[in-house]
Formats: C-alpha cells, structure tokens, sequence
C-alpha cells in the first residue's frame, strides 16, 4: 500500500490525527468541526492563553459554544498546544494563520512562511497539507512547495499538499463551517483527492478543482466581487446624496426585479479581515505580470472614502443645528465591522473615531461585543448606550446591532446620522441618512 493509498484509508476510517495550525477565527470552529466528525484534533497557536483555555474546554471565538469546546476536548478529541514539536504526531495539518497586507498593499506572507516552516521541519511520509490563508495565486506551488520539498520528500507520493479557502462568515446563522460548501485544489490529483476525502469527513459539500491557483483564485474572486460592489452603490450613495435622492428607497426598488439585479448597500466603509485586504492580493499578483487591476484599485479608493464622507456628514449635521463639530459630543453607536459580532478587524468605526478627533469632537462609543478599544490604540471604553445618546450633540450609527433599541435611540437623542439604515422605518428630522 502506497501513502496514498494508506492516507486515505486512515481519513476515511476517521483514525488520522488532524493538526490545525492557528486557532483564531478561522481554526477553532474548523478544529470543532473536525472534533464533531470524531476526527482527534491537536491545534497549534503562538498564544499561551488561547492554548490554555482551549484546553480548559472554554470558547473565545463567539460562533464557538463553549458547551461543544469543552465537550469535545472532555471526550479527548480536542486538545491544544504551543509546541510545534508535536506536528511529528499528525497526519493532516491546516494551516489558519493571518495573511495580512502591509502598509505598501503588499501581502505579508510572513505567518504563513513560519508555519511552512515548521511543519517542514517534522513533515513525515504520509502527510497531509492543506493552507486555508487567504492569499494571491500560486502561493501554494510558488512558497509552500519549496519549503516542504526541501525536506527530501516528494509532493504527490510521499506528502500531499492543497489549498483550500476558508469562507468563514462571522454571525451568521445560517452558514457555518459545516455547511459551507468547501473549496479544494491539490498539486496533484491524488493531493486533491485526499483534500476531498479529509473534508468529506466533517463538512456537508465538498468541490474539487483543478488546482491550487485555481482554489487560490476562488476566494479572491469572491471578495473581490462582493468589494467592487459595494463600491458601486458607496459611490451611488454619494451622487444621490448631492442630489436629495434617498439611495436605500433606490435600491429597494431596484432589487424587486427578478432577474439581473442583486442588492448591495452602501455603509461607513469595509471591514473585517476579507474583504479590505483579498482584493490587493489579486492586484499585487497582477501588477507583477504586467496587468492593472483598475476596477480593484477604484473601487478601493472608494470604499477608503466612506470614512471621510461619514464625518462630512456629521461636521454638516452639526452645522445645520448651529454647532461645530470642535467641542461637540459625538457618540457613536457600534464599532464592530458588522453587526452582531465582537470582531473589530479593519472596522470603519476606528477611522471615523480618529477623523472625527481629529476634528476637534469629543467621542464617546457604545457596542455590546467590544467592551473597549484599548487593543487598538484608542483609550475608550463602551459606555451605556442610553446615556451616550442622551448625553450627545449627535449620535452615529456605524454598526446596526440588534442590541440597540432605535425607536428609543431616536427619542434620547439631539442629532442622528445614519449610515446603515438602521432607522428605516422611523421618520424624524433628528434623522439624517447616508
């Protein structure tokens, strides 16, 4: 029996010891989901606390129920740790870890190199790689194959090697890692038919494709997609904002067509971990074969703007009530960079804290999930919403958490700009919208 042969077997009698290498927001719900399938399951993470209480059997990623956390590593089938040593004991290994850009908008492939890195030094005949980091094409062929073929091994017959993008989507309850189809391309076909195979094991669909690139390109095309457009009716909110035009009514209206339209909204800007950064990986990879990836470049210029025309709107709305933005109270409601989940990454809120600082206003912040700021350099702390309502010259809403109750956000306050439509059905001329 060849390692493909005996790979395959061991995944599919569910006896192969899964390694998840990052247990941020991406690992830890696919290592439950593995732990759920009876796949034994050892995390990896730089982080001593993450470690320790994942091994307690308690949460801190909040799509994660502790009750499933401490089950599962209760039954033996979850376990965590910080030595990297112990990579020599699994048989497959995801790799979840940051791919961020720098400042220059060009991948930092860093995490990525030093979780390569280790795995290279206790990979094994029979092993299984899967890299679920968002990155540019040919990441997988061009970085990771080098590193682990130094080793001597040999890529489709001693070791298996795929790329496979996480499509996590934090909040929402309908679609979690199970049962969002998974995307994955391999080296080879056998690397590919044991990345389906693994997968098969605990999530609901599975789609093979050709290769690596191709997997790599997914996701870029996804977020990318989903940024362009929004860029489109941020831009669209602008015009109609010049010209007294209510843009949600318009695009409403517009998605009752049944056929070649589909509704985007504008808000305060982008945020999260996907869909500010993946698209400057494709145009990053396409500069360097002499492509320019103008829409991407547009439409990110764009999306960057929102945060300046949110506080145009409030500088003007304090204005129209006979007040300066310097010395004004401005309490903003939401700093999360979507509703109803305690992740701040690339918020809009922060750029709008800061821009209206800079103004001269005094800024107070109201969010369920985000207790403080401190982690990102602001020293501000969630104050009651009612109070900081009350208390404002004008309130912001930034995230549209369902936690708030607006018809009395409405009655508290002075001044309200608006910039989710959260306040759809109310009329008030406190009100004024994106």
């Amino acid at each position: 029996m060849n390692q493909f042969e005996a790979l395959k077997a061991k995944i599919e009698s569910r006896k192969a010891v899964s390694g998840v290498v990052g247990l941020g927001y991406v690992g830890l719900p696919l290592a439950v989901e593995f732990a759920r399938a009876g796949l034994p399951v050892l995390g990896f993470d730089v982080t001593a606390g993450k470690v320790e209480t994942l091994n307690r059997g308690e949460s801190y990623i909040q799509d994660v129920p502790t009750a499933k956390v401490a089950n599962y590593v209760k039954s033996g089938l979850l376990s965590a740790t910080t030595d990297f040593q112990r990579l020599a004991e699994v048989d497959t290994v995801n790799i979840c870890v940051p791919t961020p850009l720098r400042k220059t908008k060009d991948p930092d492939m860093s995490f990525v190199v030093a979780a390569t890195e280790q795995i290279a030094k206790y990979l094994h005949p029979g092993m299984l790689i899967i890299l679920e980091s968002t990155t540019y094409p040919g990441t997988t062929d061009e970085l990771l194959l080098p590193l682990l073929e130094k080793s001597g091994l040999k890529c489709g017959e001693d070791f298996f090697l795929c790329f496979s993008p996480e499509r996590v989507d934090p909040g929402n309850p309908n679609f979690q890692t199970y049962n969002i189809p998974k995307v994955v391309g391999g080296i080879t076909a056998q690397c590919t038919e044991l990345g389906r195979a693994f997968y098969a094991q605990s999530l609901e669909t599975v789609v093979p494709v050709s290769s690596t690139s191709v997997a790599e390109m997914v996701k870029l095309l996804e977020n990318t997609f989903r940024m362009i457009n929004i860029g489109l009716v941020n831009e669209l909110a602008t015009m109609c904002g010049r010209m007294g035009i209510n843009v949600w009514e318009v695009i409403d209206a517009a998605a009752t067509k049944p056929f070649g339209f589909m509704p985007f909204y504008p808000g305060p800007g982008l945020g999260g971990h996907c869909i500010p950064i993946d698209p400057f990986y494709l145009s990053w990879k396409t500069r360097q074969a002499g492509v320019e990836a103008r829409f991407i470049e547009l439409a990110g210029y764009i999306n960057g703007q929102m945060p300046h025309y949110v506080v145009d709107k409030v500088q003007n709305a304090l204005n129209d009530h006979g007040k300066p933005a310097k010395g004004s109270r401005v309490h903003i409601l939401g700093v999360a960079y979507k509703k109803n989940i305690d992740d701040v990454r690339e918020s809009p809120a922060l750029d709008v804290i800061h821009l209206v600082q800079q103004r001269g206003a005094i800024v107070t912040y109201s969010d369920p999930y985000i207790p403080d700021l401190a982690h990102e350099g602001l020293p501000l702390r969630s104050i009651d919403w009612v109070q900081g309502c009350r208390d404002a010259d004008c309130v912001v809403i930034i995230t549209d958490h369902r936690d708030f109750d607006y018809p009395a956000v409405v009655a508290e306050s002075k001044l309200i700009v608006d910039t989710r439509n959260a306040l759809k059905a109310i009329r008030s001329e406190k009100i004024v919208r994106l």
